[in-house]
């Protein structure tokens, strides 16, 4: 993003008056009517459309020209923020970019202090109300089967925090040239009529290309990833052009994996994904049985990037005096965390499958 990209987005950013014209109360985002809503008077209002087609979503960023690529240590930065309505200072975390004052519960979309990192450049909104993300936890901690039964029944989820957590996505036009080698096997026959498989090997080479469209990658390290994985995918397609508006009410965090990172880790990610769409390739167009020692490299072109902010309803419940933490996706409402373990239930598993086990091979020594 360029300078003045950057102060473009930041202009917006300011122009956004989270008051209500109402009751003077801090309007917020609503998920279930996609309006900005005020909860005191139910004040209702649109968010403003843009005219130009290419305003309406977020654009295409092109790699080669982002001046700010490093990572940044948010841990230890702090900032002071002013609030509009009432003129308090707080010190908050710089990791925080919107929060409402905890003097006059105001909503505001606050600026990030630093000025050596981007700024979002589109939102995915959220679809689905707090209501609806503590009904499908319901529907998904029942569905644990090595879940006590009791913590099913007492699992009620703390307040849900509604939180925009940072991502980046990548595009980029791939071109590979591989060699790798191939086997065919075929069955034999030896002088005591005895058949066995053996596999004829080749060698092949090729080119390869394909287009990566929104490669999608965390650009947080504050919580579990693989409990983020959980919840994927996200619908990148529905996003909007970034709009203070649409963050209004929830809290919102930059990020701490630079762009540079983010598309390294990116490259790896794909690389693998390349080196599995090769295997492919090569098995079909030579109807080989194996294939193994796939070497390739890569020429990455037109790589672009994209700066998202995602939603996702963050809770917790205890159980046993213990907290278990879970995730739900703000737009499809899937759910991933974790929950207790029954040691019971496994053991039982464990049970049932050797006795099942068992039962086959029973049929099969007789059969034989």
């Amino acid at each position: 993003m360029t300078t003045q990209e950057a102060e473009n987005v930041k202009e917006a950013k300011l122009e956004f008056d989270a008051e209500c014209p109402s009751c003077s109360a801090s309007i917020e985002f609503n998920p279930s009517t996609g309006k900005l809503t005020c909860p005191y008077c139910g004040f209702e209002t649109e968010i403003a459309t843009p005219e130009m087609e290419q305003e309406k979503v977020a654009q295409e960023m092109d790699f080669a020209k982002a001046e700010e690529r490093g990572n940044f240590n948010w841990g230890v930065e702090k900032k002071t923020v002013i609030c509009k309505a009432c003129a308090a200072e707080t010190i908050y975390d710089a990791l925080q970019v919107s929060d409402s004052c905890p003097y006059c519960g105001s909503n505001q979309v606050m600026e990030a202090s630093a000025e050596n990192t981007l700024a979002p450049n589109g939102v995915c909104a959220f679809e689905i109300t707090d209501k609806q993300a503590g009904e499908n936890f319901q529907k998904w901690i029942k569905g644990r089967w090595f879940t006590p039964k009791a913590a099913k029944i007492s699992a009620k989820p703390d307040s849900f925090k509604g939180v925009y957590l940072p991502y980046w996505t990548f595009d980029t036009k791939t071109s590979s040239r591989y060699s790798a080698s191939y086997g065919k096997h075929r069955t034999v026959t030896d002088k005591d009529g005895n058949q066995k498989t053996v596999t004829d090997w080749y060698s092949t080479s090729g080119f390869y290309q394909e287009f990566i469209d929104d490669h999608l990658i965390s650009a947080t390290t504050r919580y579990d990833r693989q409990m983020m994985r959980k919840i994927e995918p996200f619908n990148l397609l529905n996003n909007k052009s970034y709009k203070p508006e649409y963050v209004a009410g929830f809290l919102s965090e930059r990020y701490s994996i630079g762009l540079q990172d983010g598309w390294s880790q990116a490259k790896r990610e794909i690389h693998n994904h390349l080196q599995a769409q090769i295997t492919s390739k090569i098995r079909l167009e030579k109807f080989a049985d194996v294939v193994s020692n796939v070497r390739f490299s890569t020429t990455h072109d037109d790589i672009t990037y994209k700066y998202l902010m995602l939603p996702i309803w963050l809770s917790s419940f205890r159980y046993k005096d213990k907290i278990f933490r879970f995730m739900v996706n703000g737009q499809t409402g899937r759910v991933g965390g974790n929950a207790p373990i029954s040691p019971l239930r496994v053991t039982i598993a464990v049970l049932l499958s050797l006795m099942v086990l068992a039962v086959i091979l029973y049929f099969f020594m007789n059969e034989s």
